[in-house]
């Protein structure tokens, strides 16, 4: 089963130097992704669009939180809560390779899992945090920005990300149609995590590409 995009010169456009190193990703996933339980049968010939580019829609709300003009230059700590397969912080990790990025997953067959991905990619800027979002949270932790993709929603999500954040910091998560609806139900647990102006933006992921959701909530 071949991927849709396979040869596309939009993983080209979209992911720019990370493009190498995120096809060796591409391979393992479709090699290994589904035996060991990070994607479903449906995935395996649309792992581009679905995981890979909808993962690197985040990067420039990245940017944007961090003050960095393009990729180069960004710089910060970031930290990706609920990693599982690696979205989106692998995908975030290559695009930004001077942002320090800490992947934070409690489930141990998915460490071993980034943990190999994180060595065959040669990703220097990664560290793997075998523990829950709660448990992860200690004195110095202050990240600039926090990135999730399908952990929880809003009303919960809150609760264990916003404590990750340095004031100022800002949540990004990845979400589906629902995150508007999300936010209105769980806007007494943002604000009581110290979250603030919690928005939806819509993230272009390549031309042609349905673009998908972006919660963003910055830290009072």
């Amino acid at each position: 089963m071949t991927d849709q995009l396979e040869g596309s010169p939009l993983i080209a456009e979209v992911l720019g130097p990370a493009a190498e190193p995120l096809a060796k990703f591409h391979a393992k996933l479709e090699k290994e992704g589904e035996p060991r339980g990070l994607i479903g049968p449906r995935d395996v010939d649309i792992l581009w669009e679905r995981h890979i580019l909808n993962s690197a829609a985040v990067v420039p709300f990245i940017l944007e939180a961090l003050g960095a003009k393009d990729r180069e230059s960004a710089t910060g700590r970031l930290a990706d809560v609920g990693s599982g397969g690696g979205f989106p912080g692998i995908i975030v990790a290559a695009c930004l390779p001077n942002v320090k990025v800490s992947l934070i997953e409690p489930m141990e067959r998915r460490v071993d899992w980034l943990s190999e991905v994180v060595v065959e990619l040669g990703l220097k800027n990664v560290r793997i945090v075998h523990a829950r979002a709660e448990d992860a949270v200690k004195p110095g932790a202050g990240f600039d920005v926090v990135t999730c993709r399908a952990v929880a929603p809003m009303r919960k999500l809150a609760g264990f990300t916003m404590p990750l954040l340095r004031p100022g910091g800002r949540l990004v998560a990845l979400k589906g149609k629902s995150a508007q609806a999300e936010i209105d139900k769980g806007m007494k647990l943002i604000l009581r995590a110290k979250g603030v102006n919690p928005r939806v933006v819509e993230a272009p992921v390549a031309d042609g590409l349905e673009s998908t959701h972006v919660v963003l909530v910055d830290k009072k």
